[in-house]
C-alpha cells in the first residue's frame, strides 16, 4: 500500500527525533557529514512549513532564516564548531553572554570559530535548535552552489559580495542597491525580494546583516567543501548527563517554595496561573489603581501600556503591587522560567477584578503563582517539581493548590491570529499517549467579544518548527478532531495528573483550566510562525483569557 504524504512526515519526525538521541549520546556530529546526513534528508522529506523553501535548490528560505537568526545566538552563521553545554560556570567567567531575544538563553562565544550554547530547558530546547542548524546547513550549502559556476568556478557576485561585507565590517559605505544585486543571485531570489528581506534583518535587533549572513554560511560551506575544514556540533559530557534529571526544574521549584514559605503563604489557597509575566498582573492591580469598571477598562490600559503611551500606567502599576501583595520571582536556576507571587490578601479594595469579590476573610484569600510560558518537555518537569510537597526540617508540607491554570500560545488550523482554542484533551505527537481532562473554562465564556473560539483536542508537538500541511491536516480531518496544536499541554497534563491521580501530593479534585490564544495559522501561507509577533492583535485574547481565568477561579 502507498503510504500518504502525512503517513511519511510522521515517519520523518520520529526518524528526526531518533537520529538526534542517538547524535547526541554519541556526543558529537558532523552535519554535512555522513552522521548528519539521515537528519538533513529527513528534515528534506518532513519540509516544514517554517523552512518554506529548504527543498528548492537553488532559493534560500528568507523568512525562516530570520526566525531561526532571532532564535540563535549572534554570531552563530560564523562558527564552525557550535557546543551544547549545560550550566557549567561559564558566568562567572570574563566571556559576554549573548541572550537571543527569542530564545532566552546564555551563549558564549569562545572565539572566531566556536560558539557555546547553553541548554536548560531539556530534551525539546535541544532537539529545537539541531533542527535551526540543520536547516541552516541545507542553506549554506545552496549558498555555495549559487556561488560557483558548474566548474567550481568562484562567481563575481560572491567575490563582490566578499568585498562588500569586508566594507561593513570596517564601517565604510558601500552601495546598498548594488550589494543587494550581487547577493540576490547568491540567494537564488528575484532583486525585490532581497532588497525586502535585507530590510527585515536590518530591524532585527539579534541578527547580522543578511549580507554578512548569506557570506558566512557560504563561506564555511566552501571551506569543508574544498578544504575539509568540517562543521562539527558537540554535546559536553555535563549536558548528557543532566538531561532528563529535573536538575534546574528542582532548583526553580524549591525557591517558590521556599518564598511561599517566607511569606507564610503555605497554607493559604494557592492557584498556580501558567501566563506571561505582564497580564495577570496588569488584570488584577489596574483596576485597583485606577476606576476600572469592566474587561474592555482593563484591555485599553493594557493597550496603552503594550504601545509604549507616553504617561501610560505601567509603572505606577507596578510600584502600587509591590506594596500591596506583589512579590516578583527572577529566575536564577537556569529554566529561563519568572514567576511571580500575588497575595490577594493585601488588595485594599475587596474584589479581585471588577465584579467578582473576594472572600471577606482574609485568610481565605487566594494566593496567585503565576508563571511564565515553559518551553516544551520543560513544562512537566517544572510543573512536576512545583506540586511536589515542600520539604523542610525533615518534614514534608503538601501545597494548598486549588487550581492549575494554563494560557498558551498555540498554531491554530481554523481561524487565524488571535483566535481562541479551548482544548478538552491533549493528544501527543508521535504517540498513543492522550489526555483527556475536565476543562473548566467553556468555549461560551469567550463568546461575544469579537474573537472567534473554538472547543476540541490539541496536539502537543514535538517541536512547532517540524510540523507540515499534511501532518496538521491529518490531525483536524481525521477522528482526532484537532482544534490546534502546541508544545506543552500533554507535558503540564502529565504531571497534573500524576500529583492528584496517583501520587496524592495535591487534592484530587483540582481545578484545571486551559486556554490558548493563536500565534499563528500553520496551514496558511504566509501565516506561520516565521510571519512575525502578534504585536498589538495578541492584547485583546491575552488579557480576555486572564480575566475569564480569574473570573472563573471566584467562582
Amino acid at each position: 500500500m502507498q503510504r500518504n504524504r502525512a503517513q511519511e512526515s510522521r515517519a520523518a519526525i520520529e526518524r528526526l527525533y531518533i537520529t538526534m538521541r542517538h547524535l547526541f549520546t554519541r556526543g558529537t556530529y558532523k552535519p554535512m557529514g555522513v552522521s548528519g546526513e539521515s537528519l538533513v534528508n529527513a528534515l528534506r522529506i518532513l519540509s516544514p512549513e517554517i523552512y518554506g523553501t529548504v527543498n528548492d535548490p537553488e532559493k534560500v528560505e528568507l523568512d525562516g532564516l530570520l526566525y531561526v537568526m532571532e532564535r540563535l545566538p549572534k554570531g552563530i552563521e560564523q562558527c564552525r564548531y557550535v557546543r551544547l553545554i549545560s550550566r557549567e560556570g561559564y558566568e562567572t567567567s570574563h566571556l559576554e553572554a549573548i541572550v537571543p531575544p527569542k530564545r532566552r538563553r546564555n551563549c558564549y562565544r569562545l572565539d572566531e570559530h566556536v560558539m557555546y550554547v547553553e541548554m536548560t530547558r531539556g530534551r525539546s530546547d535541544i532537539y529545537d535548535i539541531l533542527t535551526h542548524l540543520t536547516f541552516l546547513y541545507i542553506e549554506s550549502n545552496k549558498i555555495y552552489n549559487n556561488s560557483t559556476d558548474p566548474k567550481g568556478n568562484i562567481s563575481i557576485n560572491w567575490r563582490m559580495l566578499e568585498e562588500i561585507v569586508e566594507k561593513e565590517q570596517a564601517g565604510k559605505k558601500f552601495d546598498k542597491e548594488a550589494a543587494s544585486a550581487y547577493l540576490s543571485h547568491l540567494i537564488g531570489r528575484t532583486y525585490e525580494e532581497t532588497v525586502r528581506a535585507v530590510d527585515k534583518f536590518e530591524k532585527s535587533s539579534n541578527s547580522n546583516s543578511l549580507y554578512s549572513i548569506v557570506y558566512n554560511l557560504g563561506k564555511l560551506a566552501m571551506e569543508e567543501i574544498r578544504d575539509d575544514k568540517d562543521r562539527e556540533i558537540s554535546f559536553s559530557a555535563t549536558l548528557r548527563e543532566r538531561i532528563g534529571h529535573h536538575v534546574y526544574g528542582e532548583r526553580w521549584a524549591k525557591k517558590i517554595k521556599q518564598k511561599l514559605d517566607d511569606l507564610k503563604l503555605l497554607e493559604r489557597p494557592i492557584h498556580i496561573i501558567s501566563a506571561n509575566l505582564h497580564s495577570v498582573l496588569n488584570t488584577i492591580y489596574a483596576p485597583q489603581v485606577q476606576n476600572l469598571k469592566s474587561f474592555e477598562d482593563i484591555e485599553k490600559v493594557a493597550s496603552s501600556i503594550a504601545v509604549g503611551e507616553k504617561g501610560n500606567p505601567a509603572k505606577k502599576i507596578h510600584d502600587y503591587a509591590s506594596k500591596h501583595g506583589f512579590v516578583d520571582i527572577p529566575d536564577d536556576s537556569g529554566t529561563n522560567i519568572g514567576a511571580q507571587i500575588i497575595d490577594t490578601a493585601k488588595l485594599e479594595k475587596d474584589f479581585l477584578i471588577p465584579g467578582v469579590n473576594l472572600p471577606s476573610e482574609k485568610e481565605n484569600r487566594p494566593v496567585f503563582l503565576v508563571m511564565d510560558y515553559a518551553f516544551g518537555e520543560q513544562a512537566y518537569e517544572c510543573m512536576d517539581e512545583l506540586l511536589k510537597p515542600y520539604k523542610k526540617d525533615k518534614k514534608e508540607i503538601p501545597l494548598n493548590i486549588i487550581s492549575v491554570s494554563i494560557m498558551g500560545k498555540a498554531g491554530i488550523l481554523y481561524g487565524g491570529k488571535g483566535d481562541l482554542m479551548i482544548p478538552d484533551a491533549h493528544v501527543f505527537e508521535g504517540t498513543a499517549d492522550n489526555y483527556p481532562f475536565h476543562n473548566e473554562l467553556k468555549k461560551s465564556d469567550f463568546e461575544g467579544f469579537g474573537l472567534g473560539v473554538y472547543a476540541g483536542s490539541m496536539v502537543t508537538v514535538l517541536g512547532t518548527s517540524l510540523q507540515n500541511k499534511d501532518i496538521l491536516k491529518y490531525f483536524m480531518e481525521s477522528s482526532w478532531n484537532a482544534i490546534g496544536l502546541e508544545m506543552e499541554g500533554a507535558h503540564y497534563q502529565k504531571a497534573i495528573q500524576s500529583a492528584s491521580k496517583i501520587r496524592k501530593s495535591i487534592r484530587s479534585n483540582v481545578k484545571v483550566l486551559y486556554a490558548y490564544y493563536a500565534s499563528d495559522n500553520p496551514l496558511e501561507t504566509g501565516s506561520t510562525l516565521a510571519s512575525g509577533a502578534l504585536g498589538m492583535e495578541g492584547v485583546r485574547p491575552t488579557y480576555l483569557i486572564t480575566y475569564k481565568i480569574l473570573e472563573k477561579l471566584m467562582k
